[in-house]
């Protein structure tokens, strides 16, 4: 076998590949000498048809197959031969090549590789120390959002105009105009005046602020008008933060107890916070200090998963908006290449960041193990709320590209994790 190597760009390359003839030649003779007990010729025993007339019948099916079989063979092994690791690949046209029996068979390949580049020090990175603390006030908010999240609805008795904070409960009656959505039934909201949550894109708050309960509304705009009537009116009476009110939380004997549980989980969540940090400070540096070009088709298929996702969140937020949940305004129809064009130097960073890590992987020896990718589902079914088996199953269906991907970003996170443990955070 023969090579010729041209550099089209840093990471770019043309393999041209020469068969040499008498493998071509040991080619035919296998796959006539395997056609020659498959098919029947009339007049011939099984077997023992003449290959001319074989080459007559069956010459263009033999070419397609010795072709099919000698450009992956060769192309394997003259990857193997330059050293290359191919991210993308660009083979012939197999029904475009020409080729004869006795003669050496040539064809060029256009790979892009992955980038060769020299590691910089990458352990014992010097961070400034985060001294982030739960202040007092901090902890007073959330034993303030605690007493909320436990507060009892109950019906306003005397019969008042609707201010800010009332809960309202309100009948959509109907639901008109160009933005209207199709197959509208009445229903029932339930809202807090003054917080100018939209239903089916609408804010209620001035159309219902000052009356009381019976009263009719009317709100909207150009394309959209919102009809409903006042129902109820209710108000959220918050328990006293006292000792009964943590008895009533779980195993806690006073008020103190559960502040301290609840300080101690603001804890554990700052932690993580600092870590995650400490974390994209060092992902920053390590993009920083090195400097290598990165693979065109990586850094498309990177933005191709960001614009799957970006796709996928607009249209929960559109669904949300359209049933009056969210907290805000229909997002708009998503530009896709307006968003991969914006998205192109967070791509290339990614893409980036993730060779540096694989190649800390490689040489720290660090690799993905059965356990952890059996942990990765185990979390994903925790976050999607399903049984681990029915994400397994969503990666299996996804082919072998989704269970490498998943491995890879194991791979970058235990890096990263490597790197995190190796710094020096200065007190």
């Amino acid at each position: 076998m023969k090579l010729d190597v041209t550099e089209l760009g840093p990471v770019k390359r043309a393999v041209r590949i020469e068969v040499p003839a008498e493998d071509v030649s040991k080619r035919f003779q296998d796959v006539y000498a395997e056609l020659r007990n498959q098919v029947h010729v009339p007049g011939f025993r099984p077997g023992k048809a003449p290959q001319a007339l074989l080459e007559k019948r069956y010459a263009k099916t033999v070419e397609d197959d010795v072709v099919r079989q000698l450009i992956p063979e060769y192309y394997s092994k003259a990857m193997k031969e330059t050293g290359f690791k191919p991210v993308a690949v660009d083979l012939p046209p197999l029904e475009r090549i020409k080729i004869k029996n006795g003669t050496p068979l040539i064809f060029t390949t256009t790979v892009e590789i992955k980038p060769i580049f020299e590691l910089r020090e990458y352990k014992g990175s010097t961070l400034k120390q985060d001294k982030r603390e739960i202040a007092e006030e901090e902890l007073d908010k959330a034993m303030q959002v605690l007493r909320h999240q436990h507060a009892q609805i109950e019906t306003v008795p005397e019969d008042r105009a609707i201010a800010e904070e009332d809960i309202v409960q309100v009948a959509i009656e109907r639901v008109e105009g160009a933005n209207a959505p199709g197959g509208f039934k009445p229903e029932t909201h339930l809202i807090r005046a003054g917080d100018k949550t939209p239903i089916y894109g609408a804010v209620l708050d001035d159309a219902i602020l000052g009356k009381k309960k019976g009263a009719a509304f009317e709100t909207g705009g150009p394309a959209l008008t919102v009809r409903g009537t006042v129902q109820a009116l209710k108000h959220k009476v918050l328990p006293d933060l006292d000792d009964e009110f943590a008895k009533d939380l779980g195993e806690y004997k006073t008020l103190a107890e559960l502040r301290d549980k609840v300080k101690t989980q603001l804890e554990r969540s700052l932690k993580q916070d600092i870590e995650e940090t400490y974390k994209d400070l060092l992902m920053k540096r390590l993009v920083e200090i090195h400097h290598f070009d990165v693979p065109e088709s990586l850094v498309q298929r990177e933005l191709d998963a960001m614009a799957h996702a970006e796709r996928s969140r607009q249209q929960r937020l559109r669904h949300l908006a359209s049933h009056g949940e969210g907290g805000g305004e229909s997002p708009p129809v998503f530009d896709a290449r307006k968003f991969r064009e914006e998205s192109l130097p967070t791509a290339q960073q990614r893409v980036k960041l993730g060779l540096i890590l694989e190649a800390i992987a490689e040489k720290e020896g660090i690799a993905v193990a059965e356990a952890d990718m059996i942990e990765e589902c185990r979390q994903m079914a925790r976050a999607m709320q399903v049984d681990v088996a029915e994400v397994v199953k969503m990666l299996k269906s996804n082919g072998e590209d989704a269970i490498e991907d998943l491995r890879a970003r194991i791979l970058a996170e235990k890096a990263l994790q490597f790197v995190y443990e190796k710094a020096i955070i200065q007190v």
